[in-house]
Order: structure tokens, then sequence, then C-alpha cells
């Protein structure tokens, strides 16, 4: 096993379409009120992550390894660009993310093999603590169909497989030293807010 970059103080949510992890987000923003800390994204609202929304919801054409590509040059900018993670991570601040390298490794991963988006991401540093947000994909789509419009992987038959790859791409990562928290994502929207509060203040921050 490779090893790890791993960056304290970073925080980052995985999970499938229909999760909840930006509901949750909103929650620990709030609830983690003056406390120095960043909640972001990704994509991100940088012109590559603007590219990227536009190609998801089949505004813009691009090969599946096109689009595994600008995830992974928006990610390098997220991380390492001016006011990025590593800027706020320096600041002493908390920083908590929707989405990461593991979403990559479970989406690109159906598109265009596994073997691109791997090479594309293997090499980012890993966040102190992921928290990964297990559901079924026959939930995502429950929750999905109640949603108005959907972007280009919110089908059936690709959650099937996205719930495959995730779990596929957060054992990858079991033994790097990076701490792995799970939540049942089916519970309710309070009871995953209080997991998520408790497995932070188990880190050494």
């Amino acid at each position: 096993m490779k090893n790890y970059d791993i960056l304290k103080k970073f925080i980052v949510f995985e999970g499938q379409d229909g999760a909840g992890t930006t509901t949750q987000l909103k929650l620990l923003d709030k609830r983690l009120g003056e406390t120095p800390h960043w909640v972001t994204a990704e994509p991100t609202d940088h012109p590559i992550g603007k590219l990227i929304r536009s190609v998801l919801m089949g505004k813009t054409e691009a090969q599946p390894e096109t689009l595994a590509r600008l995830y992974a040059a928006d990610r390098h900018e997220h991380l390492f660009g001016k006011g990025g993670i590593r800027d706020h991570l320096d600041s002493g601040n908390l920083v908590v993310c929707d989405r990461y390298v593991f979403s990559s490794l479970a989406y690109q991963a159906i598109t265009c093999g596994f073997p691109l988006p791997w090479e594309l991401n293997r090499d980012f540093p890993l966040p102190e603590c992921l928290i990964y947000f297990r559901l079924p994909a026959e939930v995502s789509m429950e929750r999905l169909n109640a949603r108005g419009e959907r972007d280009i992987f919110e089908n059936s038959p690709f959650q099937q497989k996205v719930n495959e790859r995730y779990e596929r791409a957060v054992s990858l990562f079991r033994e790097t030293g990076m701490r792995i928290v799970e939540v049942d994502a089916t519970a309710s929207v309070e009871e995953i807010h209080g997991r998520i509060w408790r497995a932070i203040q188990e880190l050494p921050i």
C-alpha cells in the first residue's frame, strides 16, 4: 500500500446521489458556528467546475475520459489553488468537503473504466476523516424521483453500479491511516447529524 499524505483537519463527505451529503454539510456548517472552518464541495464553482456541471446536466457534450480529466483538474485547483483547501488548512481552519477523490473512483470508473480515474487521482492527499454515507441504490432512486431535474448519472441502472463502486473505492483506502466513518444514510436527518458531530469531536483537532 502506498504511503499517503493525510491532511489533518480535512473531512470529506461521500455518498451516492440522494444520500443527503449536501443537507448534512449545511447542518454542520451551522453547528460549527464561530469555530474556524470552511465548507466546500466538488465540482467547485470555479470555471472548470462549472463546465463539469454543464456536462452533467447534458448542456455540454464531453467524452467520459474528458470528464474524468476535468474532475481531476478541478480537484487540483480546489486543493492547491489560491484560497483553496490547502490555504484554509494552513490557516488553521477545519475544512469539510462534499465529495472528493472517492467520487471519481465510483462514478468515472463506470463510464471509462477504473485505470484512468485511478491514475488521475491516486496521488492526491487523503482527508483525515472520510464520512461515507451508505445508501441502498433503490432508496437513492426513490429520493431522486422526488426531485425535479436530474443529471446524466441519476438513473436506476447507473446508481446500482455507483453503489457497488463506492464500496470498492472506500475499501481501497482502509489501511492508509485515514479514518473511515460509515453512517446509515436511511436514518433520520437528526440521527445522521448526531453521528457526524460525534465523529468530528473524536478527531484530535
